[in-house]
């Protein structure tokens, strides 16, 4: 059963403030899982998650996400609090986009999440600043009180549209 975010909000800011960073799997042409290592940055738009990523366009990004847009973003500490994030990303080419980008990963969204993207790029116009945007269709958050209580995950889902049909996860 999906919750508002709202309800989840907290706990999943401060789990991704403390872990920072997630592990990102795509699949590609013949359904075989990539997962890599990256930090992620995430902001609440109209009530939902929205996420970035400043990464470089490398061969192997572009072709699994031209190929099938779904990524998974997991976070997990040895504490046992984790958050799963299950997005649509889509390569964004806009100068405005970018630089806004750019100054979330330098103020940390959400707190303590962020580094300062001129360590690997001169500027949001640097040819290989990539900027995928993350839109969840499920974020499932689970901390280790609940785990040990027995208590279930909890998980928000985006509201269908007038069809039933979820804008973001039905995308292919």
């Amino acid at each position: 059963m999906s919750i508002a975010f709202a309800d989840l909000r907290p706990d999943f800011e401060q789990i991704l403030g403390d872990i920072v960073y997630a592990t990102m799997t795509t699949v590609d042409r013949q359904h075989r899982p990539r997962s890599r290592v990256l930090i992620a940055v995430w902001e609440v738009v109209d009530d939902a998650p929205l996420g970035w990523l400043a990464t470089f366009p490398t061969p192997v990004k572009v072709e699994h996400l031209a190929a099938n847009p779904h990524a998974t973003f997991s976070y997990w500490s040895a504490a046992q609090n984790a958050v799963a994030i299950d997005t649509v990303a889509t390569w964004v080419d806009d100068a405005a986009v970018n630089r806004r980008v750019w100054r979330l990963y330098e103020q940390g969204s959400p707190a303590g999440v962020g580094y300062p993207p001129g360590r690997f790029w001169r500027s949001p116009e640097h040819p290989s600043f990539g900027v995928l945007r993350l839109e969840p269709y499920r974020v499932q958050v689970l901390r280790a009180q609940d785990l040990a209580a027995g208590r279930p995950s909890r998980i928000w889902t985006p509201e269908p549209d007038a069809l039933g049909r979820h804008p973001v996860s039905d995308r292919q």
